[in-house]
Parts: structure tokens; sequence; C-alpha cells
């Protein structure tokens, strides 16, 4: 079976970039503790349209001024295992704490997520 992703997009301030990258990194402990592949957070250093009539991801996800993007994404075995791993993630009191301490650093509602089914694998 072909390996599944959890990817998500998250406007961050470049002022609360620090403060995210703690969390991240708290939560890359607390996937890989529970049994995720692969956990790689990146931020946003070459944003730039790849065209002149195309926009960039800022503007499709209506960033403020002065936001960069966040790219984040979770690798699994299988849909299957996603969904054991993210079960036993979301029940780690450890997640509690983060959400809870998040929400000066970013803005959920503004948070893009998603699993992905893997169709291609160089």
């Amino acid at each position: 079976m072909k390996k599944y992703i959890d990817g998500f997009l998250i406007p961050v301030h470049p002022e609360k970039l620090e403060e995210y990258k703690r969390l991240a990194t708290l939560s890359s402990q607390v996937w890989m503790d529970h049994g995720a592949l692969q956990y790689i957070e990146a931020a946003g250093d070459d944003l730039k349209p790849c065209t002149p009539d195309s926009k960039t991801a800022l503007e499709l996800l209506g960033a403020e001024p002065g936001e960069t993007l966040v790219f984040a994404y979770i690798v699994y075995e299988s849909r299957e295992h996603r969904d054991e791993v993210n079960a036993k993630v979301f029940e780690d009191p450890r997640m509690k704490d983060m959400c809870d301490g998040s929400k000066d650093i970013f803005d959920f509602k503004r948070m893009i997520t998603g699993g992905f089914r893997v169709i291609v694998e160089g």
C-alpha cells in the first residue's frame, strides 16, 4: 500500500516564528512518538508567483501584511496507519497544552489541512 500524507498550510507572523518553531518541535515529537514515519515543517522563503498572472500562496490564503507561510506534512505508511497514529496523538496530553498555547501564535481558522494519498514517489 502506498504512503499517506497529512499536509497543512498556516500563515504566521515572522515575529511569532520562533514561538511557532518551539510548538512545531513538540508537535514533531508527539507524532513521531506515536508512529509517524516523517514530520516536516518549513517556513516560506521564496513565495513569489510562478507567472506574472499567478497569485502567491499568501494571497490565496488571504494572509495579513508581513505574514509568511508555514508548509508542513506528516508521512504515514497508509491512511489506516494515519488514523491509528492520529487517534493516539489527539489523546496525548501534550496536544491539549499545545493547542491551548498556540492560540496566540497563529489563527486556527486560517489553517488549511488535508489528507493526501501518494500518487507518485521518487
